[in-house]
């Protein structure tokens, strides 16, 4: 039995608030059980420099956890002077996944920036922030397009991350926190609506596994994200 009473191939309940900052270009309100993060996509009329002269746009995004979304309070980085190597990581992840689905080319020499915060954790917080993102940056591109600021919606594709893991011996869809921490091996999937692979990380936390059961995580994890698929379509609706 899960801690949550879940069946294994059950996603947590999820829901995506659409317009819950009222200043920014895009934004969702993304809930996956317990975690809350809140993306927002604002927009430049510019790219950074390496990308000058290119006709091309840019998306990129920065994450970061509220000092008390997790069960402790934990310093903020702005106050530390300087961002984790996990808060790196993730948001680099995040913008990998992003630009993976979308004709930069078609954006002209603008910048998205997603920014992913987590307002409550109990897992999955990168998932969650990817899936949220994809969202909060269509409706800024939409935005874009009704103002006439590029010609045509640039996106490729629909894009969504979901974890899974072996929990108990037991291959198990999107992982809270009681699981992420007791698991056997961990991954994250992010996934395309059309079938394709953007980025898989699966890591052995206290055994290994075999093919069989990394086979077993995917097919989890392309059932979780073709439900998460219709959530942000149902979100953009």
């Amino acid at each position: 039995m899960r801690p949550s009473g879940r069946e294994f191939n059950a996603l947590r309940p999820i829901s995506i608030e659409t317009g819950f900052s009222h200043h920014a270009e895009g934004s969702a309100l993304i809930r996956m059980g317990g975690t809350e993060v809140l993306c927002t996509a604002s927009v430049e009329g510019r790219v950074p420099p390496f990308m000058r002269g290119q006709g091309e746009g840019w998306i990129t995004a920065e994450y970061g956890m509220l000092p008390r979304a997790t069960h402790t309070r934990g310093d903020r980085e702005a106050a530390r002077g300087k961002q984790s190597g996990r808060t790196q990581e993730i948001q680099r992840l995040i913008g990998r996944s992003l630009r993976a689905v979308v004709d930069r080319k078609a954006m002209g020499e603008i910048t998205v920036t997603l920014d992913c915060d987590v307002l409550n954790a109990d897992g999955g917080t990168r998932c969650a922030s990817i899936t949220g993102a994809y969202v909060a940056m269509v409706l800024a591109f939409r935005k874009l397009r009704e103002t006439n600021v590029i010609k045509s919606m640039p996106m490729l594709g629909q894009v969504a991350a979901v974890s899974c893991g072996i929990f108990q011996s037991n291959p198990v869809l999107d992982l809270d926190y009681a699981e992420d921490s007791g698991a056997d091996a961990d991954a994250n999937f992010i996934l395309t609506a059309a079938g394709g692979i953007v980025e898989i990380q699966a890591t052995a936390e206290k055994s290994t596994f075999d093919e069989r059961a990394f086979n077993a995580l995917l097919g989890l994890a392309r059932k979780g994200t073709s439900e998460l698929f219709v959530a942000q379509k149902a979100a953009l609706s």
